[in-house]
């Protein structure tokens, strides 16, 4: 199985695709303030639903979503939302992607396509109007990581930065944001949760080859130790609705 196969399977029961609860999610979308006629583009859109909800709160807006893969599962959302004709899809290295400047640019949980956390915000910035906003979201630490969750992760300590590492990187980056969340225990839980049974339903209910109910098994235990062992209390993950700072006072 195609590891962009096991985590379209791993989201079909929490298309957020980030430890952010539906409630929290319309709560961040609700501090953005498109004008009708805007242009919204989500890079690393994934399932693609902090898109469709800004479209949802939004009806005279249209939206862009890139992403390497977009599974089918967000094109028949949109479908069922009577969507289809605001939003498209386009499946493209979003790191490399460019398609001018965009009213709201939202990156959620998708910083990994491009490098680091710095590329992540100057791609943000340079898909942004002036005056525009954005959303972004990203993992921190929680306080400083233990041996057990460096190894869990397989990552080194500055993998991530803290949450005042991650206002830091914002302000550097000309942002300054408004409304932030920093994910609870309980929608961490959620997140990891669903996301290992959803490749364990799938495995004992659809697979049709050993093999692949091999490989969702061992992905569902590899990603549930990871979080049991070593990343469950110490990774977190930290959402923030953005204001362009580089632009000048109205007159």
């Amino acid at each position: 199985m195609e590891r962009s196969e096991i985590s379209d399977i791993a989201h079909q029961r929490h298309p957020i695709a980030a430890p952010v609860a539906p409630e929290q999610l319309r709560e961040l979308v609700g501090w953005l303030s498109p004008s009708d006629g805007a242009r919204a583009v989500d890079l690393g859109c994934g399932e693609g639903e902090w898109l469709q909800e800004l479209l949802l709160t939004n009806p005279g807006i249209t939206g862009v979503g890139i992403d390497q893969m977009v599974p089918t599962s967000a094109a028949r959302r949109a479908d069922e939302r009577k969507l289809s004709d605001r939003v498209r899809w386009i499946e493209t290295d979003a790191a490399t992607w460019n398609d001018g400047v965009f009213d709201v640019v939202l990156c959620v949980g998708a910083s990994h396509a491009f490098g680091r956390l710095e590329d992540m915000l100057g791609a943000v910035r340079r898909h942004l109007r002036p005056g525009g906003q954005a959303l972004i979201g990203d993992s921190i630490w929680e306080g400083v990581p233990s041996a057990s969750a460096l190894a869990a992760l397989e990552v080194s300590a500055d993998a991530y930065p803290d949450l005042a590492g991650l206002v830091r990187a914002i302000h550097e980056h000309g942002f300054e944001p408004s409304y932030g969340h920093v994910s609870t225990l309980a929608e961490w839980d959620d997140y990891q949760f669903s996301w290992t049974g959803s490749l364990v339903d799938w495995a004992v209910r659809e697979a049709w080859t050993t093999e692949d109910r091999d490989q969702a098994f061992a992905a569902a235990r590899e990603n549930r130790d990871a979080w049991l062992s070593g990343a469950r209390r110490e990774l977190g993950f930290a959402t923030f609705v953005l204001h362009d700072a580089a632009v000048g006072v109205r007159d």
